[in-house]
């Protein structure tokens, strides 16, 4: 009796610790405290995965931050900033090509020295930005709100020649995240301004199609997109709320509570997962099947602490922290379970 109740209570220990996996995605695993930053936000990050470097913008600082990734620790400042929003490393040219919003421009510095070594005007505002590998082109959006225009603009930057190719106009004066389709010409956007999502094509640079989304959610801002079952998946502020289109007729297939105020969504082909940054939490959705998702774990996270990289090579999740109310501004490094 007494080794088939042992062998049980075995078997309970085993089925719990699995449950108990099963709903965990991030482990914390370490804080870079960053007490040189005052108030403001972070945006977004970009990756030297051979340098073992990772590029954060520390928005409202006007600083762009590079970190070691094998320490975590501050290794060198961009202090000749504006307000840096995204930013793409090269590395086989060894550049990193950083958008500077309030600047209206894309600078441009050489990866080994940091050198300034040239810049792209564009518009004011210019901010959100996909990146496309196979071309090199960035497409960077600029213009609306504060160029006191009633449309958007998408540049197409050619990050070879360092050289702006054209504009894709979108009649809203708002326009924030982007996808790009790599099997293809499509580009999705986030056109904010409308409470819709739009398809572009790349080759004509003319917008096909606009999805509106107002009877789910208002304010979509994050976009992320599963190319091989063809969802797009928007994130709105007013509520929060993760909604799933189809990326080829822009129908809702279903949306869920997420968290709120969000800035940063990414979709991980590999775990068939989404990470949501926003106000207070990481939201980490599970994919069951292209129409089924479930809310995998909902991780503490920090007041407006709302943008992040996923790095799927380090199985890491880098979140930046804003200084707050007393606490100091921070990097925290989460393992991805």
């Amino acid at each position: 009796m007494k080794r088939i109740q042992l062998v049980l209570l075995g078997l309970f220990v085993m089925v719990a610790t699995n449950a108990r996996a099963q709903g965990k995605a991030l482990e914390l695993i370490h804080t870079t405290p960053l007490p040189e930053l005052h108030d403001g936000d972070f945006d977004h990050a970009a990756i030297d995965l051979k340098g073992h470097r990772l590029f954060f913008a520390a928005e409202e600082n006007s600083k762009v931050l590079v970190f070691d990734t094998n320490t975590n620790q501050l290794i060198h400042t961009f202090t000749d900033m504006k307000a840096p929003h995204s930013i793409v490393y090269r590395p086989g040219i060894n550049k990193l090509f950083i958008v500077d919003g309030e600047a209206s421009e894309i600078k441009i510095y050489q990866g080994d020295t940091y050198r300034r070594i040239g810049q792209i005007p564009l518009s004011i505002d210019c901010d959100s930005m996909a990146y496309d590998p196979a071309t090199k082109y960035m497409y960077v959006v600029n213009g609306g709100r504060e160029a006191h225009t009633p449309y958007s603009l998408i540049s197409i930057i050619d990050t070879t020649t360092a050289k702006k190719l054209g504009d894709i106009k979108i009649n809203s004066n708002r326009v924030e995240a982007l996808a790009l389709e790599k099997s293809g010409d499509r580009l999705y956007c986030n056109i904010t301004g409308e409470n819709a999502v739009g398809e572009i094509d790349r080759k004509k640079r003319v917008l096909m199609a606009t999805w509106p989304i107002a009877s789910q959610g208002k304010q979509n801002v994050p976009l992320a997109y599963d190319e091989a079952d063809h969802r797009l998946f928007v994130v709105t502020r007013e509520p929060g709320k993760l909604i799933v289109l189809d990326s080829d007729s822009g129908k809702v297939v279903t949306s869920m509570t997420c968290v709120g105020f969000a800035d940063d969504a990414v979709y991980d082909p590999g775990s068939k997962r989404i990470y949501v940054a926003g106000d207070g939490h990481v939201d980490v959705f599970a994919q069951k099947d292209a129409d089924h998702y479930t809310l995998l774990e909902s991780v503490p996270g920090s007041f407006r602490a709302k943008t992040a990289l996923l790095v799927p090579q380090l199985h890491r999740y880098y979140l930046g922290v804003a200084h707050h109310d007393g606490h100091s501004a921070a990097l925290r490094v989460y393992k991805v379970l």
